[in-house]
């Protein structure tokens, strides 16, 4: 990417947006434009080619039929793991997080290959399904705030060697694995069983992105009050006694 320019790809919106995950896309849009960024948002449909030149690409979450037409048609085209190849940074939610991983279950019982981006396996808990409020540590070599969000999913996710959790969680079910850790992450790709939509509740989150696409370490401050507020509104209410 250029100096003042981003761009953005939303992958699959018709279907891999089924909790509200597009809100991702409009919140790393907006705080990049907030830092003068000339953003390109690029909405691709899954008849469409995965462009490889995106900066940064976004996966929502999905029911399960949809969840596998995307890991096939995604595994077809290969270009998402052509644009990690080149250096672009992803960003992934619940079916999402799974089709990223090396394996999960369909909708038809049976094991689905991934794309490979993360050294996750998810396979269906047998247990009660992980719905509710999520608050999270997030693995302290990222240096963001406690996390919020919500989770709603049957898989547990396994992670292999490579993978780091992305966060912990203090309140939750997160990867469903009972160890605690909440998604996944490598250098450049990342996932999460949070909605809300995550960013939202935490644009930390959006501005981690950002600063490894820009390559920096640093953004210029933004306004931040009312995210601050939905965050705390947010944190209260997970937290209240029942």
């Amino acid at each position: 990417m250029s100096d003042n320019s981003l761009r953005l790809v939303w992958v699959y919106p018709d279907l891999l947006s089924t909790y509200g995950d597009q809100g991702n896309a409009l919140v790393v849009e907006r705080r990049a434009r907030q830092r003068g960024l000339d953003v390109q948002r690029v909405d691709v449909r899954s008849d469409q080619p995965i462009p490889t030149s995106g900066d940064i690409y976004l996966i929502g979450g999905g029911e399960d039929r949809p969840q596998r037409l995307a890991a096939e048609r995604l595994l077809r085209d290969g270009g998402l793991e052509r644009a990690v190849s080149n250096g672009a940074i992803v960003f992934s939610v619940c079916a999402g997080y799974q089709i990223l991983g090396k394996e999960f279950v369909n909708d038809q019982g049976q094991r689905q290959e991934g794309l490979g981006l993360l050294d996750v396996v998810t396979v269906r808990g047998e247990g009660e399904r992980c719905v509710g409020d999520v608050l999270a540590d997030i693995d302290p070599r990222l240096n963001l705030p406690q996390l919020t969000g919500f989770e709603n999913h049957q898989g547990v996710t396994h992670l292999g060697p490579t993978a780091r959790p992305f966060a912990r969680v203090s309140m939750g079910r997160g990867n469903g694995t009972g160890d605690g850790t909440e998604g996944a992450y490598n250098d450049t790709v990342f996932g999460t069983y949070m909605h809300g939509p995550v960013m939202a509740r935490n644009p930390q989150i959006a501005d981690l992105l950002l600063k490894l696409a820009l390559d920096v370490n640093a953004l210029p401050a933004i306004d931040d009050r009312w995210y601050e507020a939905l965050r705390a509104e947010r944190i209260a209410a997970a937290t209240q006694p029942a």
